[in-house]
């Protein structure tokens, strides 16, 4: 008579209750995935099993549900995927939990120290290096450096009932030399700003205005132009004048080919260039000259404020010009066998032969899932499940032990027979 069968049942009933405990316990953890246990039963070439064993412990990949926490830096992934994180040594590790946080150096990593891989940002304007090796990504502390004005935008709404003014001789101190002033403010390469004034003076000749512009700062003339117009008030031309009044260049596709000079300040690059764009402009009788609001791509360095990861993984800074800038972008990670995954506990998984190798690739693209900023994805751990199946864990041990208290009570008879 043996006992192995229950010993064994005793045994695999104690490591089912240790599956199912483990995901009671962690059924309050981000990203946790939790676990099935597999029994197989044994054989020795005999009709009399010899018990069972435990074959294997199956994960559940399945999506745990978003939990909103409106913090900045955690993240939700539903759907296919992984965090990608590195540690000080280089091993790489797969994680579901988005609880993320910065470290001493302002890395982005999570709650046990690992970084936080990603594509990298770089350029002026930056922009993501999709397809470049994933880093270890981090939040600078450095200025947004300053940007000149390159290009800038206005549209004129100009009245042509307006007069030609009365004083022929051209003065910012006169008004009666032009009919409207508006002012657009521009940046030299060390992020001085300058408010370049325009001046517009109906001509003589109809259906033509000529635009004086003066760098409010110093003075001194940005450049002249002639804006030309139809007999429907549309723009046909603009027409850029030397100092004596003389046509040096033409553009017709009502776009500015100008380059108005802007004095540089505090050792700024200087004379400027700007390509200024009147496209849209027109000369009506709207009652009086109107102008929309003027654009331009320089600005001042600015101080990070803020920052934040959006919902495509991009991580997005503001800083004290208003301006926003992209900081790098979360990659995430794909298997072709997610349960083949090592757990190597503290929540992340490494890869193995059997999950093969890593696909990279970004949020909302291919097979990948997608992010939830400011929220996380719970546990998948089913609670009622759980229980449910501790009790019958709990029946399956209970009958195992009654098997070897039935085999001791035949044992004890067959020891006491006469």
């Amino acid at each position: 008579m043996s006992f192995s069968q229950a010993v064994s049942g005793l045994g695999a009933a104690s490591s089912n209750l240790d599956v199912i405990g483990n995901n009671i316990a962690n059924s309050a953890t981000a990203g946790f995935k939790s676990s099935t246990i597999a029994f197989a039963d044994m054989f020795a070439g005999s009709n009399v099993g010899l018990g069972t064993k435990v074959a294997a412990v199956i994960q559940n990949f399945n999506d745990g549900a978003t939990t909103t926490t409106s913090r900045g830096l955690d993240v939700a992934l539903s759907g296919n995927g992984f965090f990608r994180m590195t540690d000080s040594s280089g091993g790489v590790f797969y994680s579901r939990n988005g609880q993320l946080t910065l470290d001493a150096n302002r890395n982005l990593v999570n709650t046990q120290g690992l970084n936080v891989t990603g594509y990298p940002a770089s350029g002026s304007p930056a922009t993501i290096q999709a397809g470049a090796n994933p880093v270890a990504l981090r939040i600078p502390t450095e200025q947004m450096s300053a940007r000149a004005t390159t290009t800038a935008g206005l549209v004129a709404n100009l009245n042509s009932t307006d007069k030609t003014p009365s004083v022929a001789t051209f003065s910012t101190a006169n008004a009666d030399s032009y009919n409207k002033k508006t002012t657009a403010t521009v940046f030299d390469s060390q992020g001085n700003d300058h408010a370049l004034d325009m001046y517009f003076v109906k001509d003589t000749t109809s259906n033509s205005w000529t635009v004086r512009t003066i760098d409010g700062n110093t003075g001194s003339s940005a450049g002249d132009f002639r804006m030309a117009f139809d007999t429907s008030g549309k723009l046909t031309s603009v027409s850029k004048l030397d100092a004596t009044g003389a046509v040096v260049s033409t553009t017709t596709d009502g776009t500015v080919g100008l380059t108005l000079n802007v004095g540089g300040a505090n050792g700024a690059v200087a004379n400027q260039p700007i390509n200024l764009s009147m496209l849209g402009s027109l000369q009506q009788n709207t009652g009086s000259t109107t102008f929309g609001s003027p654009t331009q791509d320089g600005y001042a360095p600015g101080d990070l404020t803020s920052y934040a990861i959006n919902d495509d993984g991009t991580i997005t800074g503001s800083y004290s010009n208003k301006k926003t800038q992209l900081l790098g972008q979360i990659v995430l990670a794909s298997f072709s066998n997610p349960e083949g995954l090592q757990s190597q506990g503290d929540n992340v998984w490494s890869a193995s032969s059997a999950s093969g190798q890593a696909a990279i690739g970004l949020a909302n693209t291919g097979t990948f899932g997608s992010l939830t900023a400011g929220a996380l994805e719970s546990s998948n751990v089913d609670m009622s499940k759980e229980l449910v199946n501790m009790i019958v864990a709990q029946r399956n041990y209970q009958a195992n032990a009654q098997t070897i208290k039935t085999q001791d009570q035949i044992l004890n008879t067959l020891v006491n027979l006469r």
